[in-house]
């Protein structure tokens, strides 16, 4: 699939698959112990990337091969478009690749299924080279175990307008960090603008909940938490900034197309970004080039969000060792390295961040967003949960706009979003 923040954070998509899929781990398929002799005949899945980077995989497969002969990988790429009904087919079909490109969301039904490899059992001594946060991604709540090696990160730094912070008396060079400083720094931007510069032009998603410090899910998997005394708390807060217009009144039907251009206008002080939207403030917006001010996602958990994909071992290989050496191969610190490099990704292993590659400003505006997203992804979690489909973001979307327009209560629409997503976590 196309690399990129948003590309990533919509590549959540719900998979469920048929009851055809159902089992468990290793029924009639290789053995799970990847401790033996790496050889054997594979196949590696891809999600849209050969278009781009058919040469890097190229290479990287003959340089797997010639570091373990007697083995041979058959690269398959499959289209961004229908790639969940692919692995969902394949799966019930017993035609899964052995080793596959996943998003931890679409890992998460082929763990329950059996099919994905735990890899705490079968490769743990590979965790120590990934980031905590990243290795963690791919659990799925009331399972034990890991079911695929992280791969590639990203995540987005805000940009905020600098004039329009000290327009508001406010210091341009402290911008907001935590929620609180968030609520504080917004009522009083829409307080000196009198409601025409609004500081945000987003509700708040699963991920803010998160980022609050809400408890979105319980550890067994089997339901949702988010409508506790803290997650009302925050919807509470994002209502009052609604009803003083530090909240853009278009935000309940916003896009990021739609909220970039109210940034690029000056009706919105701080959106989410990345290097691309600074080419274009320089040529479409130089005042705001000239005073954009680049920091952290807001957080009161002092951690900010991932966005990750990761490599997964299907559980029914017939060539296990050779499966995990090559997972293990593709997201290694030397291949995440160079990829990284052709690509405005992160790489998930330990150490790496610390290159110079993403510590060292070297005056671009690519440089300057790559080192701010580089430092705040080293204790980066993945907050939305693997189990939160679409459906479930859309169900929450939708209570939330009713509680900002004072439709209901934040506790009630909160109660009315779980609710809606517990039923559909049954149902799948």
């Amino acid at each position: 699939m196309p690399i990129s923040r948003r590309s990533l954070a919509a590549a959540a998509l719900a998979l469920v698959l048929p009851l055809s899929a159902c089992g468990s781990g290793g029924d009639d398929g290789g053995p799970t112990d990847a401790s033996g002799k790496v050889e054997g005949d594979i196949t590696f899945q891809t999600w849209n990337l050969r278009a781009n980077f058919k040469p890097y995989f190229e290479d990287l497969i003959a340089d797997f091969e010639h570091t373990y002969p007697g083995t041979h990988v058959k690269w398959i790429d499959q289209p961004a478009e229908g790639y969940p009904d692919k692995l969902s087919a394949d799966a019930a079909g017993g035609t899964l690749p052995d080793v596959v490109n996943v998003s931890p969301d679409l890992v998460a039904p082929l763990a329950r299924a059996g099919l994905a490899l735990d890899l705490d059992k079968a490769a743990g001594t590979y965790r120590s080279e990934y980031l905590p946060g990243a290795w963690a991604s791919h659990r799925i709540p009331g399972m034990k175990g890991t079911y695929a090696f992280p791969w590639y990160l990203n995540t987005g730094p805000l940009f905020y307008n600098k004039a329009l912070f000290e327009k508001a008396g406010l210091d341009p060079e402290q911008p907001p960090k935590t929620y609180d400083d968030l609520f504080s720094d917004a009522l009083r931007m829409a307080e000196k603008s009198d409601g025409k510069v609004a500081t945000l032009a987003n509700v708040p998603t699963i991920e803010d909940f998160g980022r609050y410090g809400v408890p979105l899910m319980n550890r067994q998997g089997t339901a949702f938490t988010f409508n506790s005394a803290k997650g009302v708390e925050l919807l509470t807060r994002y209502k009052e900034l609604y009803d003083a217009k530090a909240l853009d009144p278009q935000a309940l039907t916003a896009t990021p197309e739609s909220a970039g251009k109210k940034f690029l206008t000056g009706a919105v002080a701080m959106n989410p970004g990345s290097a691309l939207d600074l080419g274009n403030f320089k040529k479409n917006a130089p005042s705001l080039y000239r005073n954009i001010g680049i920091t952290d996602q807001i957080t009161s958990t002092g951690h900010v969000n991932m966005y990750v994909m990761g490599v997964m071992v299907n559980s029914r290989t017939r060539h296990t060792p050779a499966a995990v050496a090559f997972a293990h191969f593709v997201t290694d610190a030397r291949h995440q390295m160079s990829f990284a490099k052709k690509v405005a990704i992160f790489p998930s292993t330990a150490g790496s961040l610390d290159d110079p590659y993403f510590t060292r400003e070297d005056g671009t505006d690519e440089t300057r967003v790559r080192v701010a997203a580089a430092k705040s992804l080293k204790n980066a979690v993945n907050y939305t949960p693997v189990l939160f489909s679409d459906q479930m973001k859309t169900a929450l979307r939708n209570e939330v706009a009713k509680a900002l327009q004072g439709r209901q209560s934040p506790e009630e629409a909160l109660d009315n979003a779980v609710n809606a997503a517990d039923r559909l976590l049954r149902q799948g």
